[in-house]
């Protein structure tokens, strides 16, 4: 049987589209939000944690708390970037594969500086150069680190690098200085070293780098825009508890109160449209992603017991090429989830507006008769919202156990919808779509009452 280690966490395309999760050139994305890394390894690492969630709950923990510790102490990235860009590309370049070959590499560019071709022996300088200030500015950093905090969350790590650093093989960094001369010997020798014997000592160097970048950057961010993180618990918790729910991407957007579980593992969401109803599912699934990847998330006290997977249902497209109309669309999806759940997989699922492609009487059938059949598998959580009032007032007095009734309410105030965006519990009665109708004087427009 597969540890929590071993599984995946599910999701798909659909999901991170409609929760705008991934995507590293659109700027208003989960992943361009917390994208403050410096170098091209730790926006690699960053895009490969928000592609793989995490489904272990003390590996979750774990890394929120080193996502904390380095809030907590507001540690800086050690190394200029333009120095750090400098060593890697000069350790990825490669060398010699022996002594003799690195030699012979060494001598090469030697000969072709002196018949005036400098430009590769002064890139093989520069980088050696910039490899050693690096090393020393690393160095410098682990070792007032470990000084202040023996007991780091990187400890291990930064005990393998000091011990390299104090290897007989770079006795040389302590002294070295961007204006030191190097003999061709001393110059094979350092080359051979640094990207030949100690290549793969150095590649985890790097790692250990990237993963620092993360770790501050994403910091950084948590201090910026005050986040917090949740504590994960085992699967069999069945639960979503969190204060202050709010989406990250939206500056002093208003929080809502989180509770879902087994008991009461469906949440029915009514209102008016504009009143908020998507904003809040997507602050939720998105929480809840944020939450899986040990991230910091803009909620409070949240807790949570781990899930095997989310699937959304927020804004699905038509498919011209298969010839499918919108509302075959949604329910191709509905079926596709639908089947992972009654796999027995334990998943927050999320439909906004079910059946919006079909006429209002089909579309009140098919939300009353999936949200009734999805209110049974009590291992997954729901959210379904509806702008079909009638489906609530119809599960309210079936009194389907386990089904949570909220709702956003629309105030009018001086003729005018004011949306609070606050969770109420009921079922909305709101039906103030003429009152918005009325307000852009439509009707005069059409009549030729109204200039446009």
């Amino acid at each position: 049987m597969a540890s929590n280690m071993d599984k995946v966490f599910i999701t798909d395309k659909q999901t991170l589209e409609d929760l705008n999760i991934t995507g590293r050139y659109r700027p208003d994305s989960l992943f361009s939000i917390f994208n403050q890394t410096k170098t091209g390894g730790g926006e690699k690492l960053l895009d490969e944690m928000f592609h793989h969630p995490l489904t272990d709950p003390d590996l979750i923990n774990q890394r929120s708390n080193r996502f904390l510790y380095f809030q907590q102490n507001q540690l800086a990235f050690p190394v200029e970037t333009i120095v750090f860009n400098e060593m890697e590309n000069y350790l990825h370049s490669g060398g010699g594969r022996t002594f003799f070959g690195s030699f012979f590499q060494v001598v090469r560019l030697y000969a072709l500086k002196a018949m005036g071709l400098r430009t590769e022996f002064e890139q093989l300088i520069k980088g050696l150069g910039a490899t050693a200030v690096a090393l020393n500015h690393l160095n410098k950093f682990f070792s007032e680190l470990m000084m202040e905090d023996p007991e780091n969350p990187l400890k291990t790590e930064i005990q393998q690098f000091l011990e390299l650093y104090n290897s007989v093989a770079l006795q040389w960094l302590p002294n070295f200085t961007q204006e030191q001369k190097m003999n061709l010997f001393q110059l094979v020798a350092r080359d051979h070293h640094l990207r030949n014997s100690l290549a793969k000592e150095l590649k985890k160097v790097l790692q250990l780098v990237y993963n620092l970048d993360v770790y501050i950057s994403v910091s950084l961010v948590a201090a910026t825009r005050g986040l917090s993180y949740a504590k994960a618990l085992p699967a069999e918790k069945y639960l979503i508890k969190a204060n202050n729910c709010r989406h990250i991407a939206i500056e002093n957007g208003v929080g809502n109160p989180v509770l879902i579980d087994s008991s009461n593992n469906l949440l029915f969401l009514t209102g008016a449209n504009m009143a908020g109803k998507s904003t809040f599912m997507k602050s939720l699934g998105t929480t809840l992603y944020l939450a899986h990847m040990g991230f910091p998330l803009a909620a409070d006290d949240m807790e949570f017991s781990v899930k095997d997977g989310v699937y959304t249902s927020i804004n699905v497209p038509d498919d011209i090429n298969q010839g499918y109309s919108h509302f075959y669309a949604e329910v191709l999806r509905v079926k596709n989830v639908a089947e992972e759940v009654a796999s027995g997989k334990n998943l927050l699922i999320i439909f906004d507006e079910l059946f919006k492609g079909t006429n209002v009487k089909d579309a009140f059938d098919a939300t009353l008769a999936v949200s009734e059949a999805f209110s049974e598998y009590k291992n997954s959580a729901f959210v379904i919202s509806t702008h079909i009032v009638e489906v609530g007032e119809t599960l309210q007095q079936n009194g389907h156990a386990g089904v949570l009734f909220r709702y956003m309410p629309t105030e009018v105030i001086d003729g005018k919808p004011r949306y609070p965006y606050t969770l109420r519990t009921g079922i909305s009665s709101d039906r103030h779509g003429m009152v918005i109708i009325k307000n852009e004087k439509i009707l005069e427009i059409i009549k030729g009452d109204e200039e446009v």
